[in-house]
């Protein structure tokens, strides 16, 4: 992993990326005000990842999205596929979360689809919200586009967003609600005419994942927008998905380089150290009663030599007590080592 100067992070290319989902597609877009393509980037490379934790708005959304196709089904006597009825009650487990295996790029899953004829004829995308205003005048872009990718991909053009507005008590308890007219809408669109060159967008995509997911460079980061991501990346935590042959490589490098200087100086430092001891025992001798450093002098530099005062165990005296072993307690440690392959044996 490196840091560059404009902005940059540099990692190994991931063998396995994750792919551009629908919500993640906003982000690579500039459309998502939680994830920036910096840290959309993140994860797709597998470089760093916020830990996901269930908030009552995404459990939410998941005891009411059923609810809204039901209702969906039966009002508007409509033909729904649901996940389960493609890929079984487990289908998140069964496909990995990703309905377009065959796709290197993107991927994802589809909330639900409408059938005509034996044929998709509709992507049904459902979401909750508190935030009515933001529904107002049209479908939130972001929200849009995560539709709008997965109709692409699907090979139909109609989008159907359903949206249910919901109260604050009802996060408490969403299993008990009613999905109705009063406060629930459908708002419906054609990729073809919202987007007048959608492919435009697949491809800066493509571009994009061409230029940082290939290559591992990533986008430029935002110090403000990705402090977390970046606090968590500077720690220099090993990520359980880092590739560890790639840290021996480079760290097996780098002892190779510092090895060799060790080599080259280590006769200058023998003589430092000799050098050392010798202004060591001069300055000792100007040392006078109450002080408590004498220093001198010479050229740019300034060298001291200070007295401490430290306080020590008498361990003698506390065996002696029968103490020592009563008050003697285990720390456990580890030491990283590196052994050599000699005469090219591993």
């Amino acid at each position: 992993m490196k840091w560059t100067d404009d902005g940059r992070l540099i990692v190994t290319p991931p063998k396995r990326p994750k792919k551009i989902t629908g919500t993640r597609f906003g982000a690579i877009l500039g459309y998502n005000k939680w994830n920036s393509p910096f840290t959309t980037w993140c994860e797709i490379t597998r470089t760093w990842e916020k830990p996901f934790e269930d908030t009552k708005y995404t459990l939410a959304g998941k005891a009411i999205e059923p609810k809204q196709a039901d209702y969906i089904e039966k009002k508007y006597h409509l033909d729904i596929l649901r996940p389960s009825d493609k890929y079984g009650k487990d289908y998140f487990k069964t496909t990995r979360g990703d309905f377009f295996p065959n796709d290197k790029v993107f991927g994802g899953m589809w909330d639900y689809l409408l059938i005509d004829e034996g044929k998709i004829s509709a992507v049904l995308e459902m979401k909750t919200t508190k935030r009515a205003e933001d529904w107002e005048t049209d479908v939130p872009e972001y929200y849009a586009l995560q539709a709008a990718l997965y109709a692409y991909l699907l090979g139909t053009d109609n989008v159907f967003m359903v949206c249910s507005i919901l109260k604050e008590e009802d996060y408490e308890a969403p299993e008990e609600y009613e999905v109705t007219p009063q406060n629930t809408f459908i708002k419906a669109f054609k990729v073809s005419e919202r987007y007048s060159d959608f492919e435009s967008l697949i491809e800066k995509a493509r571009a994009w994942w061409e230029d940082h997911v290939e290559l591992g460079i990533s986008p430029k980061y935002d110090e403000k927008k990705d402090a977390e991501a970046l606090a968590a990346l500077r720690k220099n935590n090993v990520n359980p998905d880092t590739d560890l042959d790639t840290l021996i490589k480079e760290a097996n490098a780098l002892n190779t380089e510092i090895a060799k200087v060790t080599e080259a100086i280590a006769e200058k430092e023998k003589r430092l150290k000799v050098l050392k001891d010798m202004i060591k025992t001069v300055l000792f001798e100007k040392f006078r009663d109450g002080d408590n450093k004498v220093e001198v002098t010479s050229g740019n530099s300034t060298w001291i030599l200070a007295k401490s005062t430290t306080s020590t165990l008498d361990k003698d005296a506390l065996k002696a007590d029968g103490l020592l072993e009563k008050y003697t307690v285990d720390n456990t440690t580890y030491r990283l080592t590196v052994k050599e392959a000699q005469n090219g044996n591993s």
